[in-house]
């Protein structure tokens, strides 16, 4: 076999640098088109989808009202202190927080992001505390309820 040459390419570097060129223009197009296309489909305020009654606060983990096949029921709530009713609204994320009657500082959660469905106009004696209507399961209404007759009752929002 005869000794050649070697073979030399010319303009290697410059071929390179528009072959990169050109896949980044398709990336960005690319990328381009799939945010068009998610903007396009996703959910529009003010068109009353879910995000349209967001509650205020963090979103809760294991919603109580998003359950399939939970039947919910209005329940009234008299929270102690009158004050934190104050700052409650419709819609808002709350967990109902039963603290001992007798000043032992033991609390437990009787029931975890359920939603504020009303917040009444607070009644001459705030001494009393405030009421509050929530969103929670049947099962839910009836610890509510049984707490709220021996203890004191409060909520955090979530």
């Amino acid at each position: 076999m005869p000794h050649f040459a070697p073979v030399r390419v010319r303009g290697g570097r410059r071929a390179l640098h528009r072959l990169v060129a050109h896949r980044r223009r398709a990336l960005a197009a690319g990328l381009a088109v799939t945010a068009a296309a998610l903007v396009a489909a996703g959910p529009h305020p003010g068109s009353g989808g879910p995000d349209a009654r967001r509650a205020r606060g963090h979103p809760v983990a294991d919603p109580v009202g998003e359950r399939h096949g939970t039947r919910l029921v209005a329940a009234p709530v008299r929270i102690a202190d009158a004050g934190t009713v104050r700052l409650l609204r419709p819609g808002d994320r709350v967990d109902v927080v039963a603290t001992g009657a007798g000043g032992t500082g033991d609390a437990s959660v009787i029931a975890r992001g359920v939603r504020v469905t009303k917040v009444p106009e607070p009644e001459a004696d705030p001494a009393g505390g405030a009421l509050v209507v929530v969103s929670v399961p049947r099962a839910a209404a009836h610890r509510l309820v049984g707490a709220g007759t021996t203890e004191r009752l409060a909520v955090t929002l979530c």
